[in-house]
């Protein structure tokens, strides 16, 4: 289905209109099936690649909903090799890039991070507050979700047990997060990002001092 996302409407259009035109005797019947059978996958295609998308709510909107100032200016983290390795070790996969935006107001910090559910993109803003002595999780949502299963993540009563979560010294949750039956990819990309969050935070404040 994914394909034919790429494929021209008209040309795709064009061709079951040509097939449903058949006049000859015998081919129209056969025609008119595999007219529909492009007609199908095409709605399918369009289905699958909209419906499933669903944007919950912007990053202005969440910085606005979190930050007393107005929005703010983006700052960078800039990833050094051993932020880079630390990283991937906490995602489970290779870091690309060569820093990471964040936005802050006083001992706060606000993260929009993207982590693979299954197979897309999950966009997750996370706000950490505190020193670098005690800091920890103040709020988790999930601004835009694109996969057909595990969005259950998204609700209040899933991301409020991310309220107060710390970092441990091997940089995990000090705190166990109930799984959703059916999200458990979700779930795994939701505390992944959580973790880098928290881990994050801590740099930047580490570099302050």
């Amino acid at each position: 289905m994914l394909a034919l996302a790429g494929v021209s409407k008209i040309n795709i259009i064009s061709k079951v209109v040509g097939l449903l035109s058949l006049k000859k005797k015998g081919t129209q019947k056969k025609a008119t099936y595999v007219a529909f059978f492009f007609l199908h996958m095409v709605l399918s295609a369009l289905i699958s690649s909209n419906v499933y998308s669903k944007t919950y709510q912007t990053t202005p909107d969440f910085l606005s909903e979190n930050f007393n100032s107005p929005i703010l200016e983006a700052k960078s983290l800039w990833l050094t090799p051993e932020l880079k390795k630390q990283s991937s070790d906490i995602l489970g996969r290779n870091v690309r890039g060569m820093r990471v935006r964040y936005y802050q107001e006083g001992e706060k910090t606000a993260w929009i991070l993207e982590e693979i559910g299954k197979e897309k993109p999950i966009t997750i803003g996370i706000l950490v507050n505190g020193t670098l002595e005690n800091f920890h999780i103040q709020h988790v949502k999930v601004l835009a979700f694109r996969e057909t299963r595990g969005w259950e993540v998204r609700y209040p009563s899933f991301t409020n047990q991310y309220k107060n979560v710390k970092m441990t010294t091997d940089y995990k949750l000090d705190q166990y997060i109930d799984g959703i039956t059916g999200a458990t990819l979700s779930v795994r990309a939701l505390n992944k990002t959580a973790r880098l969050a928290l881990f994050y935070h801590q740099q930047v404040l580490t570099l302050k001092k």
